[in-house]
């Protein structure tokens, strides 16, 4: 295979994968392996599941792409089933989580200038996590990802993640936007306080800011309310999601309230492929396994019966610190460094993924079966049994 023509912006694991069904891949070896990264809390239904194939079927026989200098049916019903399920009125559709953070951003910077042309001012937190495109790059707090493209994108202020006298030191009258993960992903299945939640809000509204929640990682289902939100009990101003809005298929939204989407009029933002009627089908046919049949619903108590799993191995072995995370997405923070753990899983045929330097992350299909959980389990205790 030509590998030398793909881009060498991944550490990728020596294997090519060919099929998937369920919580299930396949290589092209003919091995198995349990997929509990679900390509990084994308594939929420797990792998080929029959609802988004027929979707995908039927809509690429009547319309696939058309530009959004027209309506189409699809991206309408779409927007009205978020709104529905939400406390927002209006979307934005593109394709993946980056560029729905670069919309929230842009439209921050919108409403602040229509305010004020000094009030442009973005807070984000140290640690988190909200995309690689230029804009996204500037509020992800991990040097690690910035020092290389460096400068970025100006006007923003980093203060330390759930510090609630750091937020009320920091924002102020020229604050546009105050941008944060509910739970911190890629940073260590990190997750916000009801406090600082509802301080920021509080907040936001007394500096006439918007509150920016990226639920790219963490909503869509994976904590047990379809928005993230939903389950801390504050309502943001704006909520960037992806990845399991689409189980598999890219597309990314902007979802708002009336306040904050009515900043942008024609001209200010585009995206040529966002909302096409064959992408929105698809996420139609994912909300309705999620909402309409009430997969939402098990997540919860799938998440208690993994966790008590979990905490038995942590008892077990020294090496476990602590278990992290709600819902579906879920961390074991370890004292030795991750890789070892997913790479001895991944040898024994089950897939997790790092996050931050100590964190072992646990992302299954919402539809997971108690009996894939207990193969994890007995993979991950023989896999903690050789590091």
């Amino acid at each position: 295979m030509s590998k030398h023509n793909i881009m060498n912006t991944y550490g990728r694991f020596d294997v090519t994968f060919e099929k998937g069904i369920g919580s299930k891949v396949y290589d092209t070896d003919g091995k198995e392996y349990i997929d509990f990264v679900s390509g990084v809390a994308v594939n929420c239904l797990g792998h080929s599941h029959p609802a988004m194939v027929a979707a995908l079927e039927a809509q690429s026989k009547t319309l696939i792409h058309v530009s959004n200098l027209y309506w189409n049916k699809q991206q309408l019903d779409l927007a009205k089933k978020l709104a529905q399920n939400s406390d927002h009125e209006q979307v934005f559709f593109c394709n993946s989580g980056t560029e729905a953070v670069e919309t929230g951003l842009k439209l921050a910077r919108k409403y602040g200038r229509i305010k004020n042309n000094s009030k442009n001012e973005i807070i984000y937190m140290k640690n988190a996590f909200h995309g690689r495109t230029l804009g996204a790059l500037a509020v992800t707090g991990q040097e690690k990802y910035q020092k290389d493209f460096m400068p970025l994108m100006e006007g923003v202020k980093s203060i330390e993640f759930d510090d609630i006298a750091a937020l009320e030191k920091n924002i102020n009258e020229n604050t546009c936007a105050v941008i944060v993960e509910p739970i911190q992903g890629e940073g260590g299945i990190i997750k916000a306080t009801k406090a600082f939640l509802q301080e920021a809000r509080g907040l936001c509204d007394k500096f006439d800011a918007l509150l920016i929640f990226d639920e790219v990682q963490c909503g869509i289902g994976r904590v047990g309310t379809l928005f993230a939100y939903q389950s801390f009990g504050v309502i943001p101003d704006i909520i960037c999601m992806a990845k399991g809005l689409g189980g598999g298929f890219p597309i990314g939204a902007t979802l708002a309230n009336e306040k904050s989407a009515s900043a942008f009029v024609p001209g200010d933002h585009g995206c040529t492929f966002g909302g096409s009627p064959l992408a929105c089908a698809v996420s139609l046919a994912v909300l309705e396994e999620l909402v309409d049949n009430g997969i939402i619903h098990g997540v919860n108590e799938k998440s208690k019966y993994f966790v008590e799993k979990l905490k038995i191995l942590q008892n077990k072995y020294p090496v476990i610190e602590s278990i992290q995370g709600m819902g579906l997405i879920l961390g074991i923070k370890v004292n030795i460094d991750p890789k070892m753990i997913v790479g001895k899983c991944f040898e024994k045929g089950l897939l997790l993924v790092g996050a931050g330097k100590d964190v072992v992350r646990i992302l299954p299909p919402l539809n997971v079966k108690n009996e894939e959980i207990d193969q994890c389990i007995t993979i991950l205790q023989d896999a903690l049994k050789e590091v």
